[in-house]
């Protein structure tokens, strides 16, 4: 083999050398990383109660739900909602039962009927959002997803997440009829909210 052979397969091997390793790095270089939460600015994690009441408001003159999709089951003389049904809400929370009790935020989703003989028990999924508008979670938000029995005196629904104040969210909701008109569809619910969350400084997400 010639000087000039050699230089040029020394050449192809250097190359193909490098390629191999461009190419290499490229399939194993990741979109992802693990970090501590410390990193994002966050602190200790907490648990905090809430506790507020819920208003579903069906009759007046500003209703707070809409049914947005009718049931295809016409006869709705044992069921307001009967089975299929999906309604859209927007209903105010407040601190008290009242409805003009002072009002810390609203809840804004959809439920759908999912029971088929809703004449005997009225059971729902249920996907909201609680935006708050008052004290220390104001602008802060939780979201909730889940199975929610009207007949049982006390439901449970998993929190399934949240934003500001309640971002990496955890925990669950337990609705409470405090007094509904099945006939009509008026109702207020008592929620007490379980949520372990983050302390984190505003600030640095604001940047």
């Amino acid at each position: 083999m010639t000087n000039s052979s050699k230089t040029i397969s020394a050449t192809l091997l250097v190359s193909l050398a490098l390629i191999t390793f461009l190419f290499s790095s490229t399939v194993n270089a990741s979109y992802y990383e693990k970090i501590s939460p410390t990193q994002l600015g966050f602190k200790e994690e907490k648990l905090t109660h809430l506790r507020f009441f819920f208003h579903d408001i069906v009759t007046g003159p500003k209703p707070s739900m809409v049914i947005s999709v009718e049931s295809p089951i016409k006869d709705k003389s044992k069921s307001p909602l009967p089975f299929g049904s999906i309604v859209v809400m927007e209903d105010p929370l407040t601190l008290g039962p009242e409805l003009d009790s002072n009002l810390i935020g609203k809840a804004q989703g959809f439920y759908m009927t999912v029971a088929q003989e809703a004449e005997l028990y009225l059971e729902l999924i249920m996907g909201m959002t609680f935006t708050f508008m008052e004290g220390e979670f104001n602008g802060s938000t939780l979201t909730v997803m889940g199975r929610n029995t009207i007949s049982s005196p006390i439901r449970e629904m998993p929190i399934v997440g949240g934003t500001g104040a309640f971002r990496f969210a955890r925990g669950f909701v337990q609705p409470k009829t405090y007094q509904v008109d099945y006939y009509k569809g008026d109702a207020v619910v008592e929620y007490n909210v379980y949520v372990f969350h983050y302390t984190s400084p505003s600030s640095f997400w604001d940047v």
